[in-house]
């Protein structure tokens, strides 16, 4: 599934090439046959793959064999091969490159810890970088995670920075925001193991636990169990494949991450050579 629209693709090929390839036009390698080949320098999951393709194929170039999105690779495994004219190749080489870098650092990470915690949802935040919410999008899924949030539009996610408007018991606000939204879950992020508590007695469906250990989650899931529904309980902020399994381990089910947007890219190796 291609997630960037032709228009996006366009664009991204007018910024790196906007008026011809300078050095492959003047050394006048135009039209000359050629094979481009993309490699993984790391074991990697992949992601963008299906984007690289049709940015190819845009510049003039012809696929000839790629794995998709969601696939792990090894070192040196080869995952996308295309020929055609070497200038064309050329002109797709750098985009097509550090797209599928990007995407497939982002798959990675999200699959590794997705896979310290079997059983576990692991869920991305909408902390992606401003402009690439659709690639990044398709490289968490890519990894097996899940998307926490999409927008603003769509879940209802309380805030201290909310609360702070608000006067009355917590019982009155999620109340009313039952009676607004009512097919909605309620999630209110929460501070401390006391506010927590707090705010699940309330009513609150998901409580959202910002930047709490495990053993304050697991004080949290103990002393709320008995609640009908008991709540989900959800670490956020700092949750990464170094700590995810502690927080499983303390009964956590859900966890809230941005931890795969932000890191190195996956190393890919391109060969570019004459047919």
């Amino acid at each position: 599934m291609i997630v960037l629209p032709d228009s996006a693709l366009d664009a991204l090929l007018a910024q790196d090439v906007p008026y011809g390839d300078l050095t492959t036009d003047s050394l006048g390698l135009a039209g000359r046959p050629a094979t481009m080949r993309f490699a993984a320098r790391a074991a990697m999951v992949l992601a963008g793959t299906e984007e690289a393709v049709r940015l190819i194929e845009k510049a003039g170039g012809r696929l000839t064999q790629v794995l998709p999105s969601g696939t792990a690779v090894e070192a040196g495994a080869v995952f996308l091969e295309s020929d055609g004219p070497a200038d064309a190749l050329h002109r797709a080489w750098k985009v097509a490159q550090t797209l599928t870098e990007y995407a497939s650092g982002i798959a990675t990470r999200a699959r590794r810890i997705v896979d310290a915690v079997p059983g576990v949802t692991v869920a991305c935040t909408r902390k992606n970088f401003p402009g690439a919410k659709d690639l990044s999008v398709k490289a968490v899924m890519a990894g097996g995670a899940v998307m926490h949030r999409m927008g603003l539009s769509e879940t209802l996610l309380v805030f201290p920075e909310h609360r702070a408007f608000l006067s009355g018991p917590p019982e009155a606000w999620i109340a009313e925001l039952r009676r607004k939204a009512p097919e909605k879950k309620i999630v209110v992020e929460a501070g401390s193991v006391e506010e927590a508590i707090a705010l699940a007695e309330a009513g609150a469906d998901v409580i959202q636990l910002e930047k709490l250990p495990p053993e304050a989650a697991r004080a949290v899931i103990e002393a709320t169990r008995h609640l009908t529904p008991a709540p989900v309980v959800a670490p956020a902020g700092g949750v990464t494949e170094a700590n995810a399994a502690a927080y499983a381990a303390a009964g956590c089910r859900l966890l809230v991450t941005s931890a795969p947007f932000f890191g190195q890219p996956a190393d890919v190796k391109v060969t570019l050579q004459p047919a």
